[in-house]
C-alpha cells in the first residue's frame, strides 16, 4: 500500500508543476457547467413567424392578436406567400402563417375556409414545439366570434370549426431525426480530427525531444508545419465526404444544393479548424493540455451551435458566444445546402465568417508558431 501512496504523491506533485492543466481541471468544467445551466433549452421563448394577411379584417385581426397575446411567436408582416417561405429557408423566420383574401366573406358563408401555417422542418425538436403551440391560432378566443347563423335558413350546417389550419412542414415533412443530426455530426468528427489531432502533433514533438532535430536538419520550417498537418487535412476530407456519401446511401439525406458549395465548405472549415489546432499546440506545454483545450473547444461548439439545442432558445447574452464558434456557421451552411437547398446569395454571411475564422487562425498560427521555433 505505500507504493500505492508514493506512486500517488508523484503524480500529485507532477499535477502541481504544471499550472495550466490544474486550471483546466478545475476552471474548464466549473464555467461549462454555469454556461450550460443558463443556455441549453429545448424550447425557445419566442419564435419569428412571418406572415401575410391579404383580408385585413377584424377576424384576421383576431387571429394575429390573440398569437401576440400568447407570446410564443413573434409576429411580422412581409410582402406575400413566396417570402414566407424564403425567410423559413435563410433562417430568418421558423414559422409562418398566410391568411387569404376572402376568408371573412367565407366566415359569413360558414364554408371554413383554410388558413395556411408553415413550420421549418429541419430542427424536429422546435417543429415539434411549434406544432404544440399552434392552439394560439384556432384557441375560443379567436373562434367563438366566427360562427355565423341566420335563423331564416333551413338546414342550417354549421361545422365544428370555423376554419381550417392547414400546416404544412418545410424541407423535413416527415421530421426525420437524422436528417436533423446527420450534417452535423460530418462537422463534429471533422472538428475532433482537427483539433486533437492536430493540436497534438507538434505537442509531441516537444515532449519527445525530436522538435530541435526537425528544426536544425534541412526541413523548412513551412515544410515541417506542411508535413504536420496536411495527413489531418486528408483525413478530415476523408471523413466529410464518406460520412456524407453514408447519409446519403444509407439515410436518404436530401442533396438540395450544389456540390460546389459543399466543396467550399470542407475547404474553408477543414482549413480553419488545422489552424486552430496548431494554433493549440503553439501554447501547451503537453498533450494533457492540449487534449484538454480542445476539448474545452469542442463541447461548447457542439451544445451551443444550435446543432441540438435552438439557439433562439439561448438567453439573449449568450447567443454572442454561438456566433463566434466556427462549428455554429458551418451547420447553418451544411443543412441549408443539404436540406434546405438555400443559395449561395443567402449563406455568404456565414461563409464570410468562416473565411474570416479560418484567417484570424492562419495569421496568429503563423505568428506564434514561428516564435515557438525560434
Amino acid at each position: 500500500m505505500k507504493y500505492v501512496v508514493a506512486l500517488m504523491k508523484k503524480e500529485f506533485l507532477q499535477l502541481r508543476r504544471d499550472p495550466r492543466l490544474i486550471g483546466f481541471i478545475i476552471i474548464a468544467p466549473l464555467v461549462l457547467l454555469i454556461l450550460f445551466g443558463l443556455a441549453l433549452k429545448l424550447e425557445p421563448e419566442h419564435v419569428n413567424m412571418a406572415y401575410v394577411d391579404q383580408d385585413r379584417s377584424f377576424f384576421s385581426n383576431l387571429i394575429k392578436t390573440n398569437i401576440w397575446s400568447e407570446g410564443y411567436f413573434a409576429l411580422y408582416e412581409v410582402a406575400d406567400e413566396a417570402t414566407i417561405i424564403e425567410d423559413i429557408r435563410s433562417g430568418k423566420a421558423r414559422a409562418g402563417l398566410f391568411i387569404g383574401q376572402g376568408f371573412s366573406a367565407e366566415l359569413f358563408e360558414n364554408r371554413q375556409p383554410t388558413v395556411k401555417m408553415y413550420v421549418d422542418g429541419t430542427m424536429p425538436s422546435l417543429a415539434t414545439a411549434m406544432d404544440n403551440n399552434k392552439g394560439a391560432i384556432t384557441d375560443d378566443a379567436v373562434t367563438n366570434d366566427m360562427y355565423f347563423v341566420d335563423p331564416d335558413a333551413d338546414n342550417v350546417i354549421i361545422p365544428p370549426d370555423p376554419f381550417i389550419l392547414d400546416v404544412e412542414l418545410l424541407f423535413n415533412p416527415d421530421k426525420k431525426e437524422t436528417w436533423f443530426f446527420l450534417p452535423g455530426i460530418i462537422g463534429v468528427l471533422i472538428m475532433q480530427v482537427s483539433l486533437i489531432l492536430t493540436s497534438t502533433a507538434v505537442v509531441r514533438e516537444k515532449e519527445n525531444h525530436t522538435l530541435e532535430q526537425i528544426i536544425v536538419s534541412p526541413i523548412s520550417k513551412s515544410a515541417f508545419v506542411l508535413g504536420k498537418v496536411l495527413p489531418y487535412a486528408l483525413i478530415a476530407f476523408v471523413d466529410f465526404y464518406f460520412i456524407l456519401g453514408i447519409g446519403w446511401q444509407l439515410f436518404d439525406l436530401p442533396q438540395n444544393g450544389s456540390q460546389l458549395m459543399l466543396f467550399g465548405l470542407a475547404l474553408v472549415y477543414v482549413v480553419g479548424l488545422i489552424a486552430l489546432g496548431l494554433m493549440i499546440s503553439t501554447v501547451s506545454q503537453t498533450q494533457q493540455q492540449a487534449i484538454f483545450l480542445s476539448i474545452f473547444i469542442l463541447i461548447p461548439s457542439i451544445l451551443l451551435s444550435g446543432f441540438i439545442f435552438p439557439i433562439e432558445a439561448m438567453p439573449s447574452y449568450i447567443q454572442p458566444v454561438s456566433y463566434v464558434l466556427p462549428f455554429t456557421h458551418f451547420v447553418e451552411i451544411v443543412r441549408g445546402v443539404l436540406i434546405k437547398g438555400t443559395s449561395f446569395v443567402e449563406l455568404a454571411p456565414s461563409y464570410a465568417a468562416l473565411t474570416a475564422f479560418a484567417s484570424l487562425f492562419i495569421l496568429f498560427c503563423i505568428v506564434r508558431f514561428r516564435k515557438t521555433l525560434d
